[in-house]
């Protein structure tokens, strides 16, 4: 188990580590064939990993279409469904510019990327956060739950760092729950056998 929590002060103060080719995609980043990413299920090594590839890719796409704040805003990292979006469209570019890939692959990704363009623009929209500016996504509260707290809006005044802070606290939550789930399991170990036992509860069952 991956103990290693990253601090501000090892790799992440290399700027390289964000922009170390700010307008090419680097196909070869991560070496496993592309494949669906479920954010909620990635150790906290592959989740380190997973944002700074998404990072890049996204930094590359917005400078190579140009694209304005109202589609990509430079927080993005922070909403979830701008985070599940992009992650998709890039899973979708790795595909249909896989070397095995039909020809015309790229063609159905730029088509598909079009109405991405929309939807991200409408995620955009709905969550509130611009070129300066950012708020968490309001949350709708239903009838019975706790209303959510309120959130006054954050100046933008240096997105890398914000990035950079954001994945570390995102790495280092992540270990903590695999840290406290692998101690649960310790507790339900019977050392006489080194089997787990099913009649004592972990942390979770009080």
């Amino acid at each position: 188990m991956n103990t290693h929590s990253p601090e501000p002060d090892d790799q992440y103060d290399d700027p390289g580590i964000l922009d170390d080719h700010p307008h090419t995609p680097d196909t070869n980043a991560l070496p496993e064939p592309p494949h669906p990413i479920n954010w909620n299920l990635l150790s906290a090594q592959d989740l380190e990993a997973e944002l700074l590839e998404l990072n890049r890719w996204v930094d590359w796409l917005r400078h190579t279409y140009g694209l304005p704040a109202s589609v990509i805003p430079p927080y993005w990292h922070r909403h979830p469904e701008l985070l599940w979006e992009l992650s998709a469209l890039h899973l979708h570019w790795l595909c249909a510019y896989d070397p095995e890939q039909n020809g015309s692959a790229p063609l159905g990704w730029h088509r598909d990327f079009a109405d991405a363009r929309h939807r991200l623009r409408d995620w955009v929209t709905a969550s509130g956060t611009r070129l300066d500016r950012d708020r968490p996504t309001r949350q709708t509260t239903w009838p019975g739950e706790e209303p959510q707290p309120t959130h006054d809006e954050t100046v933008i005044t240096d997105r890398d760092a914000d990035f950079v802070q954001h994945v570390i606290d995102q790495v280092n939550e992540r270990q903590a729950a695999e840290d406290a789930f692998y101690a649960s399991l310790d507790d339900r170990i019977d050392p006489a056998t080194d089997e787990v036992r099913d009649d004592v509860l972990g942390p979770e069952g009080g």
